[in-house]
């Protein structure tokens, strides 16, 4: 089995991947939050009105995924071209590949 190192990785490449993971657990808090939402509102005799409820959830829904898929991009793209100046000052990853 051979040692390879990756002395650097494609900065819009990790991005993207980070961008899109984050969003799609932006999605999954969203919906989370939106039943919770919409739930609690009915358990706690909130003086909101129903449509405030589900109006807040679908916000969560839509606003959560933007902007975690943007702030993942950021990221992703920050983490990145920090990989790439440490690899090359101290050496990149080790992966054992066959």
């Amino acid at each position: 089995m051979a040692m390879r190192t990756i002395r650097g990785v494609g900065v819009l490449s990790v991005a993207k991947i980070y961008g899109a993971l984050s969003a799609g657990m932006g999605l999954l808090i969203g919906l989370g939050l939106a039943a919770i939402s919409t739930i609690g509102t009915g358990f706690a005799g909130s003086d909101l009105p129903p449509f405030m409820s589900a109006m807040f959830g679908v916000g969560a829904i839509v606003i959560l995924p933007i902007f975690y898929g943007v702030m993942g991009l950021v990221v992703g793209a920050v983490g990145a071209a920090l990989y790439n100046v440490f690899a090359g000052t101290v050496g990149g990853v080790q992966i054992d590949v066959e």
